[in-house]
């Protein structure tokens, strides 16, 4: 839970729940996105997949009364509030989740679409048009601004305190396909994936990037130089040489004379200012209470919900964020079409643009 969150009420808890369907069947959606509706206010009428045993073992499991091998006679006949979309991509590279929430839009529900929202910023400002005539919203699950530790990072870098954010380092696993092999848009499904995790996170934490270029390194990632609006400047360090057993995510904010770090997601360190250790004469590294870094990382002996991971991965919050906007009527503030935009920026700037070179962002849609 976020700082400061009330605590969680258990679905059956709740007096007014959100009539919602969901598209999608698959290994994902099972660990991840389904699990979070015992903790919102969820009341799943249908499920839906291409595979109908599947869709109906879905529906048993997790307590729909309804399934289906067809989503339009889901939307004709379900009528949801709200659909849920996890899928995959098609033959072509294609995001299959961007046509399914055009057609949820078009049968008068919001939509919550597990990322990417699309293959290109063309088809995200497809999706915001129809969502504003439709007088409906879509939202992606950017589940890394959701994590607590993140939450609180973003409370920190706003207070006065930690001063102007003067650079954002964020660390991530993630390789990029060589200058021919990425014109290819089937050779971009595993990047377009996952970038979305750190241009998540880089637009959380330092808003919109203005200036871009980067530069590959052996083991097939790279390192990317950024410019902020703000003014601050920032790297991206796509480490897909890095180990599977090191922690596989660093963010690293820096401030005035203070710096926060982040280690894989759940581990929050802010070294925060005013401690001085004078050169050569200081004999311990300790410093008064009052400005000593402080430390937050979860404990996992007991079974609480702070550890388990669709609390601190980011997945309940972001789903209760979506039927609180649904209950509510207001569009959601995180896991905006607008977020995903930005980030689809990011993408192209990595598709178009060739190492070593700088440009400026966003590029021509």
């Amino acid at each position: 839970m976020a700082q400061g969150s009330a605590e969680i009420t258990y679905q059956f808890e709740y007096e007014q729940r959100v009539r919602c369907a969901f598209i999608g069947a698959g290994g994902h959606s099972y660990r991840n996105v389904y699990p979070t509706f015992q903790y919102a206010p969820v009341d799943l009428v249908a499920v839906c997949d291409r595979a109908a045993d599947r869709a109906a073992a879905y529906a048993r499991t997790f307590g729909a009364a309804q399934s289906y091998d067809d989503h339009r006679a889901m939307l004709e006949r379900e009528r949801p509030d709200a659909v849920f979309i996890v899928t995959s991509y098609d033959e072509d590279g294609r995001v299959q989740a961007t046509d399914l929430a055009l057609e949820c839009l078009a049968a008068g529900s919001h939509v919550w679409m597990e990322k990417p929202t699309a293959a290109s910023a063309a088809e995200v400002l497809e999706l915001k048009a129809a969502a504003e005539s439709a007088g409906r919203f879509v939202m992606t699950g950017l589940k890394k601004i959701f994590t607590p530790a993140m939450e609180k990072a973003k409370s920190i870098i706003e207070s006065e305190e930690f001063g102007p954010v003067a650079s954002i380092t964020v660390r991530y696993p993630q390789g990029l396909p060589d200058e021919e092999r990425k014109q290819d848009p089937r050779e971009l499904i595993g990047f377009l994936d996952h970038i979305y995790h750190p241009g998540a996170v880089l637009g959380y934490l330092g808003g919109a990037i203005t200036r871009f270029g980067y530069e590959r390194e052996p083991a097939g990632g790279s390192v990317a130089m950024l410019r902020f609006e703000s003014g601050a400047v920032g790297s991206l360090h796509l480490a897909s040489g890095a180990a599977a057993t090191s922690p596989l995510e660093r963010v690293e904010v820096v401030g005035r004379d203070a710096n926060l770090v982040i280690d894989n997601g759940v581990r929050l360190t802010y070294y925060r200012p005013g401690a001085r250790l004078g050169y050569g004469r200081n004999p311990s590294y300790v410093v008064d209470d009052e400005v000593a870094p402080l430390v937050w990382q979860p404990e996992f002996s007991l079974g609480q919900l702070y550890n388990k991971n669709l609390f601190y991965l980011g997945y309940v919050p972001e789903v209760r964020h979506f039927c609180d906007s649904v209950l509510a009527g207001t569009a959601p503030t995180k896991g905006t079409l607008d977020e995903s935009l930005a980030i689809m920026h990011l993408f192209d700037a990595y598709r178009l643009t060739p190492p070593g070179r700088t440009v400026d962002l966003p590029l021509p849609v």
